[in-house]
């Protein structure tokens, strides 16, 4: 029976490509991206063109992302207010540190982040809004796949891990041994793992099911990476976690760690 991924699955595949520094994208360069011939780049992108996914422009025949998300994002909204629960999490978080808030939620098989308030501080970390997060590298990724199934956990190891940064751990046996202690403190650290000189403190947030759905990270350049400092960070992010889960009606998973003073 075959095991790689299907039609559909590769076809789907193709959205990840979309970023906000990379809003349109050809035939040609959805090849290369891809690895995919251009006959099947282009039967994939007809199929998704027919459902409203993409939409292709006259002139320049390159595609962009289609309405049919449009439609999609309202009845989603309308069922499950993610942004407008983010929204709250990441200004509150913000405050409470002065460093730059953030937000993730599992999409298909990436991590994307949906949120972000960046600090006010000259010195500050600037995210990209809707990039992936590399589970490997970032501290979202790293406190998202602590408590993650089994199958997820196994996938995201066994993959290729690219290099980010001078400090990226790509052994996987370094990699599930710290997600090991994430498990045990319900917090994950990185510093110089996705950039230079960036540090990340996050927490994962869970929902309706018990599952986890992405995570509440704080994002600062390192030299303000004090004990003071990122204890209060810590603290902050572990709360908007909580808070976060209250809000999609979410529960912690029976064995997820106790946070003192109720975060």
């Amino acid at each position: 029976m075959p095991t790689g991924p299907s039609t559909v699955h590769k076809a789907l595949a193709l959205l990840d490509f979309f970023t906000v520094r990379r809003p349109i994208i050809g035939l040609s360069e959805f090849a290369n991206l891809s690895g995919y011939n251009k006959a099947t780049t282009l039967r994939f992108l007809s199929a998704l063109e027919e459902k409203g996914f993409v939409e292709q422009d006259t002139e320049t025949r390159a595609y962009k992302l289609g309405p049919a998300f449009l439609r999609f994002s309202q009845l989603r909204e309308a069922s499950s207010p993610l942004s407008e629960a983010v929204k709250i999490v990441l200004r509150d978080l913000n405050a409470a540190t002065d460093e730059t808030a953030l937000a993730s939620v599992i999409s298909g098989e990436c991590l994307a982040n949906i949120g972000v308030v960046e600090s006010q501080k000259r010195n500050r970390v600037i995210i990209e809004p809707g990039i992936s997060l590399p589970f490997h590298a970032t501290a979202s990724g790293l406190a998202y796949l602590a408590f993650a199934a089994p199958d997820i956990v196994s996938t995201a190891l066994e993959s290729a891990l690219q290099s980010h940064a001078s400090k990226t751990v790509t052994d996987p046996k370094a990699l599930a041994q710290m997600l090991e202690s994430i498990r045990a403190t319900g917090i994950a650290f990185t510093d110089g793992s996705f950039e230079e000189d960036v540090m990340g403190i996050a927490a994962p947030y869970f929902g309706p099911s018990g599952k986890v759905c992405g995570s509440v990270a704080s994002a600062l350049p390192a030299v303000r990476g004090t004990p003071d400092h990122t204890t209060r960070i810590e603290r902050n992010v572990r709360k908007a976690a909580q808070k976060l889960t209250d809000l999609r009606g979410g529960f912690y998973p029976e064995g997820f760690p106790e946070w003192e003073d109720g975060a």
